[in-house]
């Protein structure tokens, strides 16, 4: 079984993020396979800053190893107006259910924090995963130049009480 189908085999912990894991998260999304080609604009400058992190609910997904933890992925959830702001994953730890459970943190967030819908603005080759972790697509977000030149899908979480 390859390493992008093959399920977790180490322990993940989703903990908060401090404002040591800027750097580590900035070159996540910056390395991100996805945003490669004409894609890569989008990311190139792309920053996640401690100011960032100290202002959202920003969780990282840290898998054991010899150096005692790699941020495999990690999300930020922004209360008002609800938005599932960023989710990556790293590249050579995507297919192994990571992202589904930074998804199913996200949802337990958002339902503490008494939301009852979060919304997403996908990157296009995320679209696919949304469908499959249950968002369903609400619209589309029209390109905004120079940033972001093509139109991306929109989607929702909906959180359902306990």
């Amino acid at each position: 079984m390859s390493s992008r189908t093959s399920p977790i085999s180490q322990p993940i912990t989703i903990r908060r993020a401090v404002a040591r894991d800027a750097k580590r998260l900035t070159r996540l999304v910056r390395g991100s396979g996805a945003y490669q080609g004409k894609y890569a604009a989008a990311v190139a400058g792309y920053r996640v800053g401690p100011d960032y992190i100290e202002a959202h609910r920003v969780f990282v997904a840290v898998g054991a190893d010899e150096h005692g933890g790699r941020v495999l992925g990690f999300y930020s959830l922004v209360l008002a107006p609800p938005e599932l702001d960023l989710l990556f994953v790293a590249d050579e730890a995507q297919g192994r259910g990571i992202g589904r459970l930074l998804v199913a943190h996200m949802r337990s967030e958002a339902r503490g924090a008494g939301l009852d819908r979060v919304r997403v603005v996908s990157h296009l080759p995320a679209e696919d995963f949304y469908h499959r972790v249950g968002a369903a697509r609400t619209g589309t977000a029209l390109a905004n130049p120079p940033a972001v030149p093509w139109d991306r899908p929109e989607f929702e979480f909906r959180i359902r009480p306990e």
